[in-house]
């Protein structure tokens, strides 16, 4: 009786891991980061290749870059160093996966080419390969918020500037339209700043499916290369992150799709029905685990009631009438 408990509770034990390994692989993929210079030295004065294979979240990887790639010394007023930067780039992908890095077969190979190219062609530059997916938070928030942590007593920078495809919640912050527009405002700070000053520049892309909606043909590629291109005619040091941000954009875009078709009235009740590959596939699995736990009740069950059976081990002999 006791062992049948026990084999009934180590399967109950069983099948909770089972269940809890498959939620560990239905874990959302991670997404690469790059921070790479041709201006700064590492404190040897050599190259400086550095790759983080840890997996860590995106509130860890804005620290990291601003402790470990050393933003912090010179995007606070309190810290500025002996060789500062003029401008500090920062592009937020919306397509690039870490599966896209290290496979070969990637969506953007010209992307990762170019990335590589910029990341081992500088004198320091810093990789994270894994950053797991910043969920609700954008990452352009989550920059913002590092800075004002990273720097508690007053922020070096003297200014900042996003694009229109940014959601970011201060609504001082001043914002550019186009590629064309960061040009000009590089440009025309060129002129305008001071000695020592640093200008925070964030592009965030739009997505393919934004840019072919909108006529654009601006890749993330073309982008990174055209603003860095700029940047360095203009002969201003600059440091660059790129961080890619795609989950956030897709469940964005489609919750965006949805409102939009529901607000059209009744007209595509279907909208609100569909169920999609992913969902069939949830409630397939769903549906098989509940199944499965009535069976395993029943199987237990009766097992029991079995094994509480009592019945003699041995029978009297008949007595001769």
């Amino acid at each position: 009786m006791m062992k049948i408990q026990f084999s009934a509770v180590a399967l109950l034990v069983a099948l909770s891991m089972a269940s809890l390994f498959e939620i560990g692989l239905a874990s959302p993929n991670t997404v690469p980061a790059f921070l790479w210079s041709p201006h700064l030295q590492s404190a040897n004065g050599e190259l400086d290749e550095v790759v983080n294979y840890q997996v860590m979240s995106a509130k860890d990887l804005v620290g990291s870059v601003f402790t470990q790639g050393g933003w912090s010394n010179f995007l606070c007023s309190e810290k500025k160093l002996e060789q500062p930067v003029d401008v500090a780039l920062v592009f937020i992908g919306r397509e690039l996966l870490s599966s896209d890095v290290s496979s070969k077969r990637n969506s953007d190979s010209a992307l990762v080419n170019t990335l590589s190219n910029l990341f081992t062609a500088s004198n320091f530059s810093l990789a994270f390969p894994y950053i797991a997916a910043p969920g609700e938070e954008r990452m352009e928030n989550l920059l913002l918020s590092g800075l004002k942590d990273a720097c508690p007593n007053n922020v070096g920078v003297s200014n900042i500037v996003f694009s229109d495809s940014c959601f970011v919640e201060d609504g001082t912050i001043q914002k550019l339209s186009d590629l064309q527009s960061f040009k000009d405002h590089l440009l025309a700070r060129r002129e305008t700043r001071k000695e020592g000053e640093t200008d925070l520049v964030v592009l965030c892309s739009e997505g393919s499916e934004s840019k072919s909606q909108a006529g654009q043909s601006h890749s993330e590629r073309e982008s990174i290369l055209e603003l860095v291109s700029s940047v360095e005619q203009s002969g201003s040091k600059y440091t660059a992150l790129y961080v890619s941000d795609p989950y956030w954009y897709t469940s964005y875009k489609t919750l965006q799709r949805f409102l939009a078709e529901t607000a059209k009235g009744n007209s595509t009740p279907e909208v609100a029905t569909a169920c999609d590959e992913l969902c069939k596939f949830k409630s397939s699995l769903l549906e098989g685990i509940l199944v499965g736990i009535v069976f395993l009740l029943i199987l237990i069950s009766g097992l029991c009631c079995m094994a509480g059976i009592d019945t003699p081990t041995r029978f009297e002999t008949p007595q001769d009438s």
